[in-house]
C-alpha cells in the first residue's frame, strides 16, 4: 500500500487539532493507525430505492471494520424521479448529478480520505458518484441497493411506469378509476429501484459492466439477504483494492466503456446512459461521444426485453443468472474485450466463466437476438445536427420509420394538457422544446406525456420529439436528447405548427422538411425565450451545462 492521503490529517505535532476532531467522532489512536474509509451513503426516507440504504451501509461499513478500515459515513442527495416527475421538481434530477459529485469530491478533499464505498441505487446517483469516483482517482467501488421486485395485477407482473399510461388511460375511458386504484396499490411493492429497465437499473447495470462494482451488484433484489452479503464483501473488496492501489483510472478505460455500451445495448437500456456515460468518461479524461453509441449499437444486438417495452423484469434477469450471463454472451463480439481490470482485482472473463444462462428467453443468444440492432439509435439531421436518442427496441414496427405534421409547445405541461384533451390525432410528431440541460433548465423527463399519448392508444401512431429527454420507463416513438437544443439556437427552435417531419430510425434521420434557405428566415426573427427558472442552483447550473451531446457534464469552458 502507498502512504495513506489521510495521514496528512492524522500524522505529526502540527495535526494535533486534527486528530483531537477525529477522535471527537469515537476514533482512536489505533483507528488512526488505519486507513480513513469513505463510505457515501444515499439514504432518504422519500425515495424507495434508497430507503433501506442504512442496511446496506451497515454491511458495508463491517466489511470495512473487518478487513482493517476505519468506515467514516457521510451522506449523499437522492431525489427520486418518479415522485419528481411531471411538475416543476423535475428540473432538479439531472442537476443534482452534479451537485452530488461535487459533494463526494469536497468531502473526500476536505478530510483525505484514503478509499471510497458508494452505496448508490437510484438514477442520478449511480452516475454522480461514479463521476466523482473517476474525478478523483483514489481506490472506489460502488454497491447498489438493488431492484425493487415486480408487483403483481391482474396476475401479472406490473411496475410504477404503468400508473402513467394508467392515468391516461382513464382520461379517454379505457381504464376504470378502482383499477387505477387496484394498480397504484400493487405496483410498487416495496423497496428498491423499480424493478423495470429504467435510468436506475441500467446505470447499476453500467456499473458492474464498467467493472466498478462486484458481479452481482445489477440484479440481487434489494429484499433478499444476498444484497447484505455482497455489501459486506464490497466493504472487503475497497480494503484489497486499496493495499494494492487499483484505482478509477485503471478500470474505467476506453475498452471497459465499449464494453459496458455492448452490454447496454444488448439489455435495452435507458437512453439516459448515453449522458451519463459520456460525463462519467469526461471525468477520467476519455472521449466518449454519441458516434460511439450508434457504431456498438449497429453491431451490439438487443439481446433481453425487458419492461417497458417488454415483459420481463430485473428479478428475471437475476433468476436467469445475473447480468454475467449478458456479459458473456456478448463478450463473443470483436468489439468486446473481456481482459479488461475490474474491482474484482480480476479480469471481467475470470469474473463471468462460471456465469450460466438458466432462461435463454430472459438472455438470448446472439443467434436469436430479438433485435438485431442494440436498444439505442442516434439519429441526425437539420432538427438533430448534433444527434439525436431513440430507444428503437421500445418503438412499435410500424413507428420506425414516420412522416407528419408537427404540433409544438414550448414545455411540456402544454403538451400534457392538448394530449389529455385529444388536440393530439394519428400522425401527429408532438414536438417539446426549451426543455433540454440549458432552456429546460435540467433536462426534464418526458414520461407524462409519452405515458399520455400511449393511455390514449396513440403510441403506435404519434412520435414525440423532445431536446429534453425520457425516462427509462419511457416507450413508443420518443425522441429526445435533440442538441443543438433550442435554448442554444438549434433548430428544433424554429419548427412551427405544421412543418412537416420525418423519422427514419432504420436510416438514423430525423428532418424537419424545411430548406436551408427556409431555416435561414426564421432564424433572423429567432428569440431565445425567458429563462423559466430565475433564481437558486438552477440558474447556476444553466449558465454552465454543455448540450446533451456532451453528456450535459457543467463545465466553464467552451
Amino acid at each position: 500500500m502507498n502512504e495513506m492521503r489521510s495521514n496528512l490529517i492524522k500524522d505529526g505535532v502540527k495535526r494535533a487539532c486534527q486528530r483531537s476532531l477525529l477522535k471527537a467522532t469515537g476514533l482512536s489512536n489505533d483507528d488512526l493507525k488505519k486507513p480513513l474509509i469513505g463510505v457515501v451513503n444515499s439514504f432518504n426516507e422519500v425515495n424507495p430505492g434508497h430507503v433501506h440504504l442504512n442496511e446496506i451501509t451497515a454491511s458495508v461499513k463491517a466489511g470495512v471494520s473487518s478487513a482493517g478500515g476505519v468506515p467514516v459515513e457521510f451522506p449523499a442527495i437522492a431525489i427520486c424521479d418518479g415522485i419528481a416527475m411531471g411538475h416543476v421538481g423535475m428540473h432538479y434530477p439531472l442537476a443534482s448529478r452534479e451537485l452530488i459529485a461535487d459533494s463526494i469530491e469536497a468531502m473526500t478533499e476536505g478530510h483525505q480520505l484514503d478509499a471510497l464505498v458508494l452505496v448508490t441505487n437510484c438514477d442520478k446517483i449511480t452516475p454522480g458518484m461514479l463521476m466523482a469516483a473517476a474525478r478523483l482517482d483514489i481506490p472506489s467501488i460502488v454497491i447498489a441497493g438493488g431492484p425493487m421486485y415486480a408487483g403483481i395485477f391482474k396476475g401479472e407482473n406490473t411496475n410504477g411506469s404503468k400508473l402513467y399510461e394508467a392515468a391516461g388511460a382513464v382520461s379517454f375511458g379505457k381504464m376504470s378509476m378502482e383499477d387505477l386504484d387496484e394498480l397504484e396499490e400493487q405496483a410498487a411493492p416495496g423497496c428498491g429501484a423499480c424493478g423495470l429497465l429504467g435510468t436506475a437499473n441500467s446505470m447499476n447495470c453500467m456499473a458492474e459492466a464498467l467493472g466498478m462494482a462486484l458481479p452481482w451488484n445489477s440484479t440481487i433484489p434489494a429484499y433478499l439477504a444476498k444484497r447484505k452479503v455482497l455489501a459486506r464483501r464490497t466493504g472487503e473488496q475497497i480494503m484489497y483494492l486499496l493495499e494494492n492501489n487499483i484505482k478509477p483510472s485503471d478500470i474505467l478505460t476506453k475498452k471497459a466503456f465499449i464494453n459496458a455500451i455492448a452490454v447496454d445495448n444488448a439489455i435495452g437500456g435507458s437512453s439516459n446512459t448515453v449522458l451519463h456515460l459520456i460525463a462519467i468518461a469526461h471525468e477520467i479524461g476519455i472521449e466518449l461521444t454519441v458516434d460511439d453509441f450508434d457504431k456498438i449499437s449497429k453491431i451490439a444486438p438487443k439481446l433481453c426485453s425487458f419492461s417497458p417495452g417488454g415483459k420481463y423484469h430485473l428479478q428475471d434477469l437475476y433468476d436467469a443468472g445475473g447480468l454475467q450471463t449478458v456479459i458473456k454472451e456478448v463478450g463473443k463480439l470483436d468489439i468486446v474485450d473481456l481482459d479488461v481490470i475490474t474491482v474484482t482485482g480480476k479480469t471481467m472473463r475470470e469474473n463471468i466463466k462460471d456465469a450460466v444462462c438458466k432462461n435463454t428467453e430472459v438472455v438470448r443468444p446472439l443467434e436469436k437476438p430479438y433485435y438485431p440492432e442494440g436498444g439505442l439509435a442516434v439519429l441526425k439531421g437539420n432538427l438533430a445536427v448534433d444527434g439525436a436518442i431513440v430507444k428503437q427496441s421500445a418503438v412499435a414496427p410500424e413507428m420506425m420509420v414516420h412522416t407528419g405534421p408537427a404540433k409544438v409547445f414550448d414545455k411540456e405541461e402544454d403538451a400534457v394538457e392538448a394530449i389529455l384533451e385529444g388536440k393530439i390525432v394519428a400522425g401527429d410528431v408532438v414536438i417539446v422544446r426549451y426543455e433540454g440541460p440549458k432552456g429546460g433548465p435540467g433536462m426534464r423527463e418526458m414520461l407524462t406525456p409519452t405515458s399520455a399519448i400511449a393511455g390514449a392508444g396513440l403510441d403506435k401512431v404519434c412520435a414525440l420529439i423532445t431536446d429534453g429527454r425520457f425516462s427509462g420507463a419511457t416507450r413508443g416513438a420518443s425522441i429526445g436528447h435533440v442538441s443543438p437544443e433550442a435554448a442554444e439556437g438549434g433548430n428544433i427552435a424554429l419548427v412551427k405548427d405544421g412543418d412537416i417531419i420525418s423519422i427514419d430510425i432504420p436510416n438514423r434521420k430525423l428532418e424537419v422538411k424545411l430548406s436551408d434557405e427556409e431555416l435561414d428566415k426564421r432564424r433572423k426573427d429567432f428569440k431565445v425565450l425567458e429563462p423559466k427558472i430565475k433564481k437558486g442552483y438552477l440558474t447556476r447550473y444553466a449558465a454552465l451545462v454543455k448540450s446533451a451531446s456532451y453528456g450535459a457534464v457543467v463545465s466553464a469552458g467552451k
